[in-house]
């Protein structure tokens, strides 16, 4: 596809449009290098600068900062690729009552004390529920240099649950703890805890399914969508979903404790079948207390002894960290010897992730500025790549609102962290052929740029707060602010990583956003110049900003900042 397929001129703001000068001709991006790629697994031994450093950082992180690519470029790429897999797993401190700050108090857990420990209680779900969600947009934007927050969003959306579904939030928040905490550890050891968390227990009806009516959603999808996969030329039969579901009778949730448990007089006891796509095993029917943790270890083990486990996951992680088309060749040199890692390992996440973050593949050309960005990316990499500044935690409450916004944004551009549309994820993950294009439509394009507008012009005002974007500490943060040139030259590398501009694109912004219409250098030269000397007058700052802004906005606007 051609880069720009999607990117056509937009609605922007009305403050932006006031300071806009005569529109600039948009060049169209090249076309997508040809893929077919035949590089594979063997480490990577090419050059390590910022390009590659940038591409590292966008597909495991959430932006790329300006700190976080220069502290990298002092490390070998090994040494870069093993300390982003190196998570702490110590949980963040809980989210907090922010919802009681009027006259609906919560009677149960005070104003600025954690929920997730108190008693459930519905009349507060809803509030706790964008608790939830505002502070987990929270622990993105204030992520630390590892892959922990993005690895959550990839496995919140492989075992997807829905939160107006189960519908209590500490059932919610224990969920995504649970992905946090083995984000980087067995994919095996993951898909048990998943299978029996009372999240996922609750939105796949498991904790109704009894041994005198087998519930089979949940025993679906754990071979559809969480293990084996679906697109099979051999496949696992109804009757394997039937008895796997009778596999996993029994367990119910602890309304006290917010726990899973086992209910062993819930459960089928007999011998269960399958077919010949599990080499006809029989899992034996088990009785008492310890039924259902044996009977369900006997089934992971059974279903993680197919091929196709790990072969299905390589490509989920694939698309996710790499690109979402997989072609005859990149089966060959890339998923079928990665799926050999991955099964070697015991299914170890980390050592699958180690062999293809490390890879000649990863690294080539034509992998990166190739994904679409989703709208967690786009919104939460923007503020991040811009170092907008946040209420402090001594301020919750106006925190908590400004985490609300930037999640806000994201789910009017189609992404509602903690409730995705089904359980097969957003549709952007696996819907062929289009994929991750899907982000990007005639409603959600705009809204990007209205929000990239709004921080650069006018800002998000709550509480005597304003979340808005400094452009004049994003100019100090390039070599040299004052050479109109250098200064497009460093942001668009910032902001479009390896999607470079052509020169007569560059001097065209150039002489609109920065010179204002004029013909040389020296006039922004000049003025940068006077506002150092003069940084209290306003008349000077306003000068400065207005052109920063509008070659900020340019710069953003186009299609390459989609792009990661």
């Amino acid at each position: 596809m051609n880069r720009r397929e999607f990117f056509t001129p937009t609605n922007r703001s009305n403050t932006a449009e006031t300071l806009a000068p005569p529109s600039i001709e948009k060049v169209a991006a090249p076309k997508r290098i040809n893929r077919g790629l035949a590089t594979g697994l063997s480490p990577y031994a090419g050059a390590w600068g910022q390009d590659q450093v940038v591409h590292l950082l966008r597909r495991t992180m959430f932006g790329a900062k300006m700190a976080d690519i220069n502290y990298f470029k002092g490390k070998f790429m090994s040494q870069a690729v093993d300390e982003l897999l190196t998570v702490n797993t110590t949980p963040p401190s809980p989210p907090i009552n922010n919802y009681s700050g009027g006259v609906n108090k919560d009677p149960n857990i005070a104003e600025g004390a954690t929920w997730v420990n108190g008693p459930d209680d519905p009349n507060y779900n809803g509030q706790r529920r964008q608790s939830l969600k505002y502070w987990w947009t929270g622990l993105m934007i204030n992520q630390d240099r590892t892959i922990l927050e993005k690895m959550t969003l990839f496995w919140h959306n492989h075992f997807s649950t829905q939160s107006t579904i189960y519908n209590s939030t500490i059932w919610g928040y224990n969920y995504l703890a649970t992905l946090r905490g083995n984000a980087v550890g067995n994919f095996k050891d993951l898909a048990k805890k998943m299978t029996i968390d009372p999240a996922m227990l609750n939105y796949l009806n498991g904790d109704k399914n009894t041994k005198n009516a087998p519930d089979e959603n949940l025993g679906r999808e754990l071979q559809e969508l969480f293990t084996v996969g679906k697109d099979l030329a051999n496949h696992y039969t109804e009757d394997d979903v039937k008895a796997a579901a009778k596999v996993i009778t029994g367990w119910r949730i602890n309304k006290t404790t917010f726990q899973s448990y086992f209910d062993s007089t819930k459960h089928e006891t007999s011998n269960k079948q399958f077919s010949a796509f599990y080499n006809n095993t029989v899992i034996q029917g088990k009785s008492g207390s310890t039924a259902g943790d044996v009977e369900l270890d006997d089934l992971l083990t059974m279903i993680f002894a197919q091929n196709e486990v790990a072969k299905f996951m390589c490509r989920k992680l694939y698309r996710f960290f790499v690109y979402y088309d997989i072609d005859a060749t990149t089966e060959t040199n890339v998923i079928e010897p990665l799926a050999t890692i991955f099964r070697n390992s015991g299914y170890d996440i980390k050592t699958v992730l180690t062999a293809l973050l490390k890879s000649e593949h990863f690294f080539d050309a034509a992998n990166m500025g190739c994904i679409i960005k989703s709208p967690v990316d786009f919104n939460v990499g923007l503020i991040r790549q811009f170092e907008v500044d946040f209420p402090t935690a001594a301020t919750y409450e106006t925190q908590y609102s400004m985490w609300g916004q930037v999640w806000s944004v994201g789910y009017i551009q189609q992404q509602d962290i903690l409730d995705p549309p089904n359980v097969a994820g957003w549709p952007a993950y696996y819907q062929i052929p289009s994929f991750h294009e899907l982000w990007i439509n005639s409603d959600t394009l705009p809204k990007r740029n209205q929000i990239a507008d709004l921080l650069l012009y006018v800002g998000i005002k709550r509480s005597g707060f304003t979340l808005i974007i400094d452009t004049i500490a994003v100019a100090h943060m390039m070599s040299q602010p004052d050479n109109p040139n250098t200064l497009i030259d460093d942001l668009c590398k910032y902001l479009h990583g390896t999607l470079t501009l052509s020169q007569t694109e560059k001097d065209t912004i150039k002489i609109a956003a920065l010179l204002s219409g004029q013909v040389t250098d020296s006039y922004w030269t000049t003025a940068w110049n006077d506002y150092l000397a003069n940084p209290t007058v306003a008349a000077k700052k306003k000068i400065v900003t207005d052109r920063l802004m509008l070659l900020i906005r340019y710069l953003l606007d186009l299609s390459e900042y989609q792009l990661s």
